[in-house]
């Protein structure tokens, strides 16, 4: 009985593992997506993005029966409150992303999400009064440095970078404190959006503006690809995480700005420095820390696996 369970819990692993890999390898290669709408405006396409897969969520929380459900759990001010600021804060994370995709910014992009981990520690110590333990000080520290040695050499903040790290860091701060799951919350999120994004759709429709329905035929498959794009490597995650512990979730999650960081460097040829390398070197040892830290804890105390408190990245 024994030996069946654990070979049972190994292919749950395996089957975890796999869907990990799917959505974190999707959300490395999203930027190919927005690469083919180079000639579309990022505000655009965020529009789509949000109409499309607002009819996509509901449609699969329609399918599950939990529309109603879901309906019943908005009807709480405190929650509607969290919800506008989380729509808030990813509608800031989706088109920073796009507009740095567009304005060849990708390697800074991935440095967001590289750091965005050390930035969820920061945020856990300064409004959950989490403790920080001398390895996770080092980490904070170590990125600290590195953006500020890219800011001194370089001559600007790498802001892209650090508002991507930011919004999301938030937007999982504030989901942390909702019973919403990530398909419930992505929905709710998209659907307070969608008004916005069918009247700027719209608009640019009456102004023979827009590119759906006037551009290529493309332009008509890509755009509504949107909501496909968004919506299942989110639903692969949820069965991913439901399947592996956390730390595992957090050595996968560095997979996207990993693939991010190789499409710039290797396939959209942006420059990449020796300033640059010292930066990134300087925050992927604050990385490493973090991944150490991370496995001793998890041998020590595995934490049981709960549901993610929403769509990682550029979900």
């Amino acid at each position: 009985m024994d030996q069946t369970q654990t070979a049972e819990q190994m292919r749950e692993r395996r089957i975890g593992v796999f869907y990990g890999l799917a959505a974190y390898g999707w959300w490395g290669f999203i930027a190919l997506y927005f690469k083919a709408l180079l000639h579309v405006g990022p505000v655009e396409i965020l529009a789509h993005r949000v109409w499309w897969s607002v009819l996509l969520l509901l449609a699969i929380l329609a399918w599950q029966g939990r529309l109603r459900r879901t309906w019943r759990d908005l009807d709480d001010r405190r929650t509607l409150a969290a919800l506008s600021a989380t729509t808030l804060l990813i509608t800031v994370n989706w088109l920073v992303f796009i507009y740095a995709v567009a304005t060849e910014r990708l390697l800074e992009a991935s440095l967001g999400y590289f750091i965005n981990p050390l930035v969820n520690i920061l945020l856990g110590r300064l409004f959950l009064h989490e403790r920080l333990n001398g390895r996770q000080r080092l980490a904070v520290v170590f990125a600290m440095i590195g953006v500020t040695f890219l800011a001194i050499r370089i001559g600007s903040v790498p802001w892209v970078a650090l508002v991507l790290a930011t919004s999301f860091g938030l937007y999982g701060l504030v989901r942390k404190t909702m019973t919403l799951g990530p398909v419930q919350g992505l929905a709710a999120e998209t659907a307070i959006l969608s008004p916005f994004a069918v009247g700027y759709l719209v608009w640019l429709g009456m102004g023979s503006k827009g590119a759906f329905l006037a551009g290529s035929l493309a332009d008509n498959i890509l755009l509504p690809a949107g909501g496909i794009i968004s919506v299942l490597p989110l639903i692969w995650f949820i069965n991913s995480a439901r399947r592996l512990r956390y730390a595992t979730i957090g050595f996968l999650q560095f997979l996207a700005p990993t693939l991010q960081f190789l499409l710039a460097v290797f396939a959209f040829r942006e420059p990449f420095s020796s300033v640059q390398l010292v930066g990134f070197a300087c925050i992927w040892s604050g990385l490493a820390l973090y991944a150490w830290d991370a496995a001793v804890r998890s041998r020590r105390a595995p934490p049981p696996v709960t549901a993610f408190a929403g769509p990682p990245g550029n979900a």
